[in-house]
Parts: C-alpha cells; structure tokens; sequence
C-alpha cells in the first residue's frame, strides 16, 4: 500500500510562487500542493488559486517534484 501525505510546501517549489499571467495579461494567483509518498517520488500539483471546486478538477498541473525549478535561478 501506498503512503502518502499532503501538504502546501512553504518551502519547495512554493504556496505561492511568482505572479502568472491570462492570455489577455490579466494576474493568475497559483497554489502549489506538494503530495509526499514513501515509495515514488513526490509529486506538486499547481491550481489557480480562485477557481471554484469544479473548476479544479481540469484546472491544474501536477508533476514529479524534481522537474520544478527555481525560477530565479533559472532566468
């Protein structure tokens, strides 16, 4: 069986990290959730902080932890 635990990551890839932007250059507020397990790797999941519970079930992206990097470093 698998074991797992979630939890908002203050300090991996970010609660809250740098602003993204709509198509039409409105502000997109994000929310990371990172979920950790025993036996794979730690998966994040990004969502946009305002949708509404429908919404968040095709609104996100979630990912393997390692593939996330600081975007300051990388600039």
């Amino acid at each position: 069986m698998t074991s797992a635990s979630r939890e908002s990551d203050p300090d991996g890839p970010g609660q809250r990290g740098p602003t993204a932007y709509s198509h039409d250059g409105r502000p997109i507020d994000l929310e990371s959730v990172v979920v950790r397990y025993e036996d794979r790797p730690d998966r994040c999941t990004i969502v946009p902080r305002d949708c509404t519970e429908s919404s968040r079930l095709t609104t996100w992206l979630s990912a393997d932890i390692d593939v996330f990097v600081d975007l300051g470093e990388h600039r």
